[in-house]
């Protein structure tokens, strides 16, 4: 199978998109299939032995990591000459769009997949106006696909609200060969908790942006006693919410990456999470794989992900004091916590790469044999 990707990002950026596309990647290489993929200029030249072929982008200035590229792009040449099976477009947004008009005027079926939740982060940046608008623009993209596919039951259910047409789930994965409570270190955990490793120990890991609000954590190093907490990941907000957790035993490391953070991961003894708009939630996954009990919003793709009370605790996306009680309440009982730890690690077997990406080539031979399928009727 030959595969030509669109999307809106790639490495050097990190986000729950740039980890799906890169296990993709390997996974094609490994099953013997080609790929070409369109990215925004300043992505690496290839990964996995497929060629990234850079387009003009401008670089944003309230998010200097993420760069843009242009929907009015030229890839047929570059297109025609990899003659693709099937064109996939990773969250349709600007260079998508030239993918778009490069499938239908050539006749090359084409999937779009649904990876994020920008009307809910309008309304989390307070621009709640511009929620219905931009839920015109992402119907406009998607409903020309041939297929399109989201994470999670929760977002194909929300799409499907919005009048988003030919919806299936391509369910996002986890490393459940990397991510493991085996990859617990005592060096590790000395590190995440500030030297202190009898203590309990709440692990956060997110890119640290204001719509991710990272600092509902606040109260939890706060008011209960002895609690560490290690906040992992960078981002815009990172200096603001150093400010506003000093004088707390709160731990800022950055991005950790590949063995680094899947120890950290496995070190700590809770996981709570705060983003409520998101379409999968690939960090709450890699927690569960590690053994880590959850507490997380019970909305947005996590909920396919985290059972109240089994693998976990869900709050109320707007009810701060349902998640310092739900992390409080494990952080005391730590046989609760690795009874829920268990549960979840348990649960997200079934969300192993290897088998959602297996489930992704098989959508993408459905989309080939009906496209030729519809040919041949018209012909």
């Amino acid at each position: 199978m030959r595969i030509a990707f669109f999307t809106e990002v790639f490495l050097p950026k990190v986000d729950g998109i740039v980890v799906t596309l890169t296990h993709l990647l390997s996974y094609l290489k490994e099953q013997g299939h080609e790929s070409i993929m369109f990215a925004p200029k300043g992505s690496v030249d290839s990964y996995a032995d497929t060629e990234i072929i850079p387009r003009l982008s401008v670089q944003m200035p309230m998010y200097p990591e993420l760069r843009v590229a242009l929907p009015v792009a030229r890839v047929e040449k570059e297109l025609l000459k990899f003659a693709p099976d099937i064109i996939h477009l990773v969250n349709p947004t600007s260079l998508g769009l030239a993918g778009l008009r490069a499938a239908r005027k050539h006749r090359i079926p084409v999937v779009a997949s649904y990876h994020t939740d920008v009307p809910g982060f309008a309304r989390r940046w307070k621009l709640g106006f511009l929620a219905n608008p931009i839920y015109g623009y992402y119907r406009w993209v998607h409903n020309q696909a041939d297929l399109n596919l989201t994470p999670s039951e929760f977002t194909l259910n929300q799409l499907k609200d919005k009048g988003f047409e030919r919806l299936a789930v391509w369910s996002g994965g986890v490393a459940v060969d990397r991510f493991h409570p085996e990859n617990a270190t005592p060096e590790m955990r000395e590190r995440l908790s500030g030297g202190q490793p009898e203590k309990p120990l709440v692990i956060f890991v997110s890119r640290l942006s204001r719509e991710k609000r990272c600092d509902w954590l606040l109260p939890i190093a706060q008011q209960i006693p002895g609690v560490r907490i290690a906040i992992i990941g960078d981002g815009p907000d990172r200096p603001r919410l150093e400010r506003l957790f000093a004088g707390t035993d709160t731990l800022f490391t950055g991005y950790l990456h590949g063995e680094e953070l899947a120890s950290a991961f496995a070190s700590g003894d809770i996981f709570a999470f705060t983003g409520a708009e998101e379409t999968y939630g690939n960090v709450v996954a890699e927690a569960m794989a590690s053994g880590l009990p959850v507490v997380a919003p019970n909305s947005g793709g996590v909920t396919d992900l985290v059972e109240d009370g089994v693998t976990g605790f869900l709050y109320d996306p707007e009810d701060r004091a349902a998640l310092l009680e739900g992390v409080r309440t494990l952080a005391a009982d730590p046989e609760l916590a690795a009874r829920m730890g268990a549960a979840g690690q348990n649960k997200v077997r079934k969300y192993a790469w290897e088998l959602t990406l297996e489930q992704l080539l098989q959508l993408y031979s459905n989309v080939i044999e009906r496209s030729k399928a519809e040919v041949s009727k018209a012909a």
